[in-house]
């Protein structure tokens, strides 16, 4: 701990978050330093780490057995947040929400709509969201949305993705049918196409 936050230490981290890894923070041999080493240490890890605002950090001292009980908490919580399972609808919930709440800014005349959220992916947890002129979202917006998700699903510890894609949702009824009606023709043709097999079975039992 007493050599501070090292070029090497910052280069690792970011490794790490360009790998998508869930990550927690323990510096070491707290205890043995003075509280005016404590202030400069944590000062630097606000300058050199920044960019782990999702991570928790903890200070221990493996040696004497003080504060490993909290450290493998945070472990544990972290490896939970980087599996963890989104659904659509509460994705979706929490996006609407958000919007509700700020608007994406308008860009080149056009405010970007943003429609539907799905989960992508996990280890990092992917956050898919669908809508139109998706393209000109600035990335303030988005770092506030990642923050409105890792906040709402409380994902501490891992590194969350927010991706954005063109277009409408793909679940989405875009014919002019009626809900339900795809399902029926398509039971229609299975009735069809096993009539038609047992059609051609009895020919040709009949020409044996």
């Amino acid at each position: 701990a007493k050599e501070g936050i090292t070029e090497q230490d910052a280069h690792v981290a970011a490794y790490i978050l360009d790998s998508g890894r869930a990550l927690v923070v323990a510096i070491n041999k707290w205890d043995g330093l003075e509280e005016d080493e404590h202030e400069w240490i944590k000062r630097e890890i606000d300058r050199k780490l920044q960019f782990l605002d999702f991570a928790k950090f903890h200070y221990i001292s493996a040696l004497r057995k003080k504060g490993l009980s909290e450290l493998l908490t945070s472990v544990d919580g972290a490896f939970k947040a980087a599996m963890a399972k989104l659904a659509t609808p509460q994705l979706t919930r929490v996006l609407t929400d958000a919007i509700a709440q700020h608007q994406p800014p308008i860009s080149k005349g056009i405010r970007p709509k943003l429609r539907y959220a799905h989960q992508g992916g996990m280890n990092p947890p992917i956050v898919v969201i669908h809508g139109s002129h998706v393209d000109d979202i600035k990335d303030s917006y988005k770092r506030y949305l990642e923050g409105i998700f890792r906040k709402t699903f409380q994902l501490v510890g891992t590194p969350l993705r927010v991706q954005f894609k063109q277009g409408d949702n793909p679940f989405a009824i875009t014919d002019k049918r009626k809900p339900g009606e795809g399902i029926v023709s398509m039971r229609r043709r299975k009735t069809a196409q096993r009539a038609e097999l047992k059609a051609k079975k009895l020919e040709e039992d009949k020409k044996r």
